[in-house]
């Protein structure tokens, strides 16, 4: 469907405590000038990248290398079953900290993509070869052409075990890209940019058409991706330095360039799945499971200092929520809950889903969030997808620069200090008018508060809706606060009351306050009658 960091800097400081002595007499001999050579400059640099994307830009755009039709004919099953052969994985049993390999063209993946390999001074071009692959089962092996390319790739390292080399990250698919933490299973995705996401007029899917991957040193605790991204209407300059671990980070430089306007850019571009969760009243789907999502919120922190939480749902049509956001500081797609006993999935294990975390590098300027909701009827689909959009889009012919971290993490290293959201529910007003809202806050600021304390809840309905009560009080059970308040729908139309999907959306958020302060993060939601 549709997604920027700060780049990884080393400082080395060099000890100057030399001891000056007294100089000697010459000697009558011949004097011999020793000469360091230079050193040699680096084959690829993300500023010969940019100087590519630029002319790249300068040119019309164009269109992918396509593989054999019968290719793109094959099922999901079939291409899954063409298997990349370990013992042919870049750098395999060289010593070096990471090994890469690489996925077959096919199925969606409708297009090959250069791969470049960079050592010392010199680059190398890869190519993508039938003898590279493991064709399973499938009968069509003697049709693929000897040089069949690339449609992505993947990256493994030893993040589990100093022994064996999991998979660390995904480069697969238009501009997708997707990792994990030590103790993660594959999720959400972040893509390189969006573009016109959600318009009347159709979305724009730029891709990696290039990548040049730098051989890493023995012992180097990150690899070093560059990418070009290329597009109808733009190109793009990509550096990703992958640097996994328990939190798996990615340092992203990135500049683009426009051949052409664009109505809606989106930056860092997450995409993730919810299909329902303990906020879906009523169930919608027959399911044994409470919940299934890759992620169950967005999260943001303003230039102000505002933590900003809002539930996602699977709307019964499309939704497209904005949040003004000038220097935003943060955002992501979460997924807070990790309890086996929310999901009950022993095959998807969502609770072991990685949050993604943005962190802008630098003044990103005016410009808003926008989170994009897509109802689907199955889980495999994305449905979910937020990124942040300029409010002055770059223009045709001017270099655009924007920088970001992205980190695969456990939601609770990205925690609000303040007190945060851990359960939405919804629900009719037994005998009484309206909807109920129960939201339950945690936190360590919550749990320091004595069982006397007054917490005042401070809750907002926008047009169409009107708060009858409001409560907070401590959760005896769990020790959490329970946020209680009931919304009245406002009269409206007479068509509206006949037919309530013809009532607009109402805007709705609380937090707590503990005398003077603000306690809790600020709960967002939309409710659609």
């Amino acid at each position: 469907m549709f997604l920027l960091s700060l780049p990884l800097i080393l400082a080395t400081e060099g000890a100057a405590n030399s001891t000056k002595q007294a100089p000697k007499p010459a000697k009558k001999t011949v004097a011999t000038a020793t000469r360091t050579a230079p050193e040699k400059a680096p084959a690829f640099t993300f500023e010969k990248l940019v100087a590519l994307a630029g002319k790249t830009a300068e040119t019309p755009y164009q269109a992918p290398q396509k593989p054999s039709d019968f290719l793109l004919e094959i099922d999901f099953d079939a291409w899954r079953d063409i298997r990349f052969r370990p013992e042919k994985a870049l750098w395999k049993g060289s010593g070096l900290p990471f090994e890469i390999q690489f996925f077959h063209p096919g199925f969606f993946y409708d297009r090959t993509v250069k791969i470049n390999i960079i050592a010392g001074d010199k680059i190398t071009p890869l190519a993508g070869t039938k003898e590279m692959f493991d064709y399973g089962k499938n009968i069509f092996a003697p049709q693929v052409p000897p040089e069949v390319g690339f449609a992505g790739l993947r990256v493994h390292g030893p993040i589990k075990s100093g022994q064996y080399f999991d998979e660390i990250a995904v480069f697969l698919g238009a501009s997708y890209l997707r990792a994990v933490g030590r103790n993660h299973q594959y999720g959400l995705s972040a893509r390189g940019l969006a573009v016109d996401t959600a318009a009347a007029e159709g979305e724009e899917f730029p891709w990696f058409r290039e990548f040049w991957i730098e051989t890493p040193a023995v012992g180097q605790k990150y690899l070093q991706i560059f990418a070009l991204l290329d597009s109808q209407r733009l190109t793009g300059a990509y550096a990703f330095r992958l640097i996994p671990g328990e939190e798996t980070t990615m340092e992203v430089q990135s500049t683009l360039f426009l051949r052409a306007p664009v109505d809606k850019l989106g930056l860092a571009p997450l995409t993730s799945m919810f299909f329902f969760g303990e906020n879906s009243s009523p169930r919608k789907f027959d399911d044994f499971r409470p919940e299934v999502h890759d992620s169950d919120g967005l999260q943001i922190l303003f230039d102000h200092g505002e933590w900003l939480w809002r539930p996602l749902q699977n709307p019964s049509g499309l939704q497209v929520n904005s949040f003004d956001s000038p220097n935003i500081r943060g955002f992501g797609l979460l997924q807070r809950d990790r309890d086996f006993g929310s999901y009950q999935d022993l095959e998807a294990r969502y609770e072991t889903r990685p949050s993604l975390w943005v962190e802008p590098i630098g003044e990103w300027g005016p410009g808003r969030l926008e989170l994009v909701l897509i109802p689907t009827q199955q889980e495999i689909h994305d449905n979910i997808v937020a990124y942040w959009v300029p409010a002055a889009a770059p223009v045709p012919g001017t270099p655009y620069r924007a920088d970001y971290r992205l980190r695969w993490l456990d939601a609770d290293r990205v925690f609000p200090p303040a007190g945060r959201v851990i359960a939405t529910r919804v629900g009719k007003a037994p005998d009484r008018e309206g909807k109920v809202f129960v939201v339950d806050f945690d936190g360590e600021p919550l749990r320091k508060l004595s069982a006397e304390a007054q917490l005042e809840p401070v809750v907002w309905a926008g047009e169409g809706g009107q708060i009858l009560e409001q409560q907070a009080f401590r959760n005896q059970v769990t020790g959490s606060w329970r946020l209680v308040f009931r919304v009245k729908l406002a009269e409206t139309s007479k068509i509206a009351q006949i037919l309530p999907d013809k009532r607009p959306p109402v805007e709705l958020r609380a937090f707590l306050k503990h005398g003077a302060d603000v306690i809790s993060e600020t709960w967002s939601y939309t409710f659609k009658p």
